[in-house]
């Protein structure tokens, strides 16, 4: 006999005019996730999941894709303004700013919240090739 499992309730996020958007970009990949004020996620995307593999992901170009299927979905939900937040140090931060606006979405505020180390961990040795 099988149990029967209870099936999760699904999360209902409240979508107002404005909200934030955080672009998380390593040197391996780019996510972009879009929040209301209080940091439920609206919609979310990155590089991987739209299809780039390897050192592809990495690119300003697979910045522009992600961060475009992520803004159309939360523009449709009703979000019309966003302050972004940034952070790592790949390439296509500037590309998903772009278009992120150019879905129509406008940005209102670019926060750099990069980790910065105040000289915490002692970092590696010198490669000797």
């Amino acid at each position: 006999m099988a149990k029967k499992t209870k099936a999760a309730k699904k999360r209902v996020v409240k979508v107002e005019a404005s909200g934030q958007a955080h672009i998380h970009s390593s040197f391996n990949n780019i996510i972009i996730s879009i929040t209301n004020d209080n940091g439920q996620v609206i919609s979310w995307s990155s590089a991987g999941k739209k299809g780039f593999r390897g050192s592809k992901k990495n690119t300003p170009y697979a910045a522009q894709v992600a961060a475009e299927e992520c803004a159309k979905v939360a523009y449709d939900l009703g979000l019309r303004r966003v302050k972004v937040f940034v952070k790592g140090p790949g390439a296509g931060r500037e590309s998903a700013i772009r278009s992120i606006a150019g879905v129509g979405i406008s940005v209102s505020e670019i926060v750099d919240v990069t980790p910065l180390p105040h000289n915490g961990c002692r970092p590696p040795k010198q490669r000797r090739v």
